[in-house]
């Protein structure tokens, strides 16, 4: 059941926490008008007032360039108000509606539209199915013509949490309009780039309009992660908003919670405060003592409050050739350890490696992680991607602009609509245009290295390759699309639970270093320094002794590898693409003029034709009789 490792705030607090109603107002912009239980709880349903936390929600939920769009739908996350609590998962429905169309007017109403989103916030990230059921009500309050009727809101709160108490965040309602089918079919071969860059924790930004369409992709990338959304968004929005870092005078007037514990920066990431301070170009900080001599915590597994020189936050973002070569001796070595590296993971030589227990509920069931905090199943999964300072944004409003930049945000997977976000390229390390069309869709990556290390190895076109041709094979039934195993969207979920599992197997096998390179040894010694892998590789999961090691796509090359490398190289490289572009042009070009010279060769065989016929015809044409005329006829003509 969902709730019997999820925290002491499963026992007091329900499924659904609030449902909001954000307006546009013409003076004041974006503001909550609206809240069921209230959002302050000694404050009324319609003051306004919210937590310090979630001073961005009305930007969230009413997006940018929503007077564009008609309807919209969108998916956030908000930081969780006290210790007890992990990530809200929001879903909001956006419609605007004509003024004049209203029963009840009030007097702020000067616009000819009224624009406003119904959200819910819940502590389950059941995106789809919390959508479908907002989507109902938000057209129903619409249909009122009063937004004064909010018995619907209240009634809709009760209905959430007495179907969603107790539920299990399995099955296919966890994936609910999330359709990997589809992301295979827009991005083809880039899907598994994606899937890499997440995995070495860069910080990713999707960018399309509207919001609909770049929340659905994000999310079903993350999908593609086994266990990635129904247990490992859980540390996914530990953010500051920017006047918890910095005072700003006029904050608003909404008062913070009472209760609210401001985390301290060494618990967003995994470098210390000195660290930081060289990454800003400040003096380090005095020592305070604080995490020096653990005393009897020190046989605890805990994230290191120094990282290595390997896994420093600045040779990892560069990327230099030398840490990557010292990372795969290291790796190659087995384990060389403890006294050269003392902050990693790796536990003490007189410790044994900690050994995750086991679930009780059979094969499918779930358990705290010992070092990671989230629940994991019998391999170890979800992988502790979005913790420790690497956030999953959905959607970004612009007022969150400054946590692309903030030092206690490691990396982020994020989802902007607006171009500011899209033009500071520098801010991220790749860029996801979405696109509307398969041409359109394409990763904007500016650093060479990091280009490098994603760059696909003969075994992963393979697997890419294997993923499209069932995905496109698959559709002629019109009726039936998506609806068989083969081709759908739980079996290319469990292609690449198959992929990130004989990974994580081969990186555990002796003979790793010729297993690994099937996935491209460059990728492998990068992610093997990233949080998530250390983490994981602190434990031994007992399951994964049943995963055979190796590419699931290995084997010797052939000539369909060469045409498909040839293939994928056009289609990618802007070198290739220019190539193409010239092949198809002249190809349109000797299409047109054969098409000419044809119209005119085939006007002359027509004309010739259509000649031969006749005469065909006059010699099949029965001989006329001739007529002689009469004698008075005759003679008449001849004196004409």
């Amino acid at each position: 059941m969902e709730t019997r490792t999820r925290g002491r705030e499963d026992v007091k607090l329900p499924p659904v926490l609030h449902i909001v109603v954000v307006g546009f107002h013409h003076k004041k912009g974006c503001q909550v008008e609206f809240s069921y239980p209230p959002l302050l709880p000694d404050e009324s349903h319609d003051s306004g007032g919210l937590p310090e936390q979630w001073r961005y929600l009305p930007f969230l939920a009413l997006p940018d360039g929503a007077h564009n769009y008609q309807e919209d739908t969108v998916y956030f996350h908000l930081p969780p108000l006290s210790a007890e609590m992990k990530c809200v998962y929001g879903v909001s429905c956006y419609r605007q509606i004509e003024a004049k169309a209203l029963k009840v007017r009030l007097a702020d109403v000067t616009r000819e539209t009224v624009q406003k989103s119904v959200c819910v916030l819940s502590r389950v990230p059941l995106y789809g199915l919390l959508q479908a059921k907002l989507q109902l009500i938000t057209h129903a309050y619409f249909e009122e013509k009063d937004f004064s009727q909010i018995d619907i809101l209240k009634e809709l709160y009760e209905h959430m949490n007495g179907s969603l108490r107790g539920s299990t965040l399995e099955g296919s309602q966890v994936y609910l309009g999330l359709s990997p089918r589809d992301l295979i079919l827009h991005f083809r071969h880039k899907v598994l780039i994606l899937f890499k860059l997440i995995l070495l924790e860069k910080k990713v930004l999707f960018y399309v309009s509207p919001v609909n369409r770049l929340v659905g992709a994000l999310m079903t990338v993350l999908s593609l992660f086994p266990g990635m959304i129904e247990h490992g968004l859980a540390d996914s929005s530990h953010y500051r908003p920017k006047s918890s870092l910095s005072e700003e005078p006029g904050g608003g007037g909404a008062e913070p919670a009472a209760a609210v514990t401001t985390p301290s920066i060494e618990e967003f990431v995994s470098v210390s405060a000195t660290d930081i301070a060289e990454l800003v170009g400040e003096e380090p900080p005095p020592p305070t003592g604080e995490g020096e001599g653990e005393g009897g915590d020190s046989h605890l597994l805990k994230p290191p409050s120094r990282p290595s020189p390997d896994s420093s936050e600045s040779d990892w973002e560069t990327l230099d050739p030398s840490v990557l070569e010292e990372a795969a001796a290291a790796a190659a070595a087995g384990g060389e350890k403890g006294a050269e590296h003392p902050e990693t993971f790796d536990p003490e030589p007189g410790i044994p490696i900690t050994s995750q227990p086991q679930a009780v509920g059979g094969q499918g069931g779930v358990v705290q992680g010992l070092v990671s905090g989230l629940e994991e199943d019998r391999y170890g999964l979800p992988l502790p991607v979005f913790t420790k300072g690497y956030l999953c944004l959905p959607y970004m409003a612009l007022q969150q602009h400054h946590l692309l930049s903030d030092v206690t945000v490691r990396g982020f997977v994020a989802g902007a609509t607006n171009i500011l976000f899209r033009q500071q390229r520098h801010l991220s390390d790749a860029i996801v245009d979405v696109g509307s069309t398969v041409e359109e869709a394409r990763i904007q990556i500016q650093d060479p290295e990091l280009r490098r290390l994603l760059a696909l190895t003969t075994a992963d076109l393979r697997f890419a390759d294997y993923l499209l041709k069932h995905v496109t094979e698959n559709r002629e039934d019109v009726f039936l699309d998506g609806t068989g195993w083969e081709g759908g969207d739980e079996w290319i979920r469990a292609q690449f639970t198959l992929y990130l599992h004989t990974l994580l197997s081969s990186t555990l096998h002796q003979d790793s270093e010729r297993l690994l390179a099937d996935y491209g040894a460059p990728f492998t010694a990068a992610w093997k320094i990233t949080h998530n892998y250390r983490v994981w590789q602190s434990n031994r999961h007992q399951a994964m002794t049943e995963i055979t090691p190796g590419h699931p796509f290995q084997g010797q090359y052939s000539v369909a590898d060469v045409k498909l490398r040839l293939s994928h190289s056009v289609q990618n490289s802007e070198r290739g693409k220019k190539i193409g572009n010239a092949m198809m042009s002249t190809s349109r070009n000797v299409v047109q003029t054969g098409k000419a010279v044809g119209q005119s060769v085939g006007g002359a065989l027509t004309s010739a034709k259509s000649a031969m016929s006749s005469w065909f015809s006059t010699l099949a044409t029965p001989p006329v009789a001739v007529v002689m005329p009469s004698p008075e006829e005759g003679h008449h003509q001849e004196e004409q």
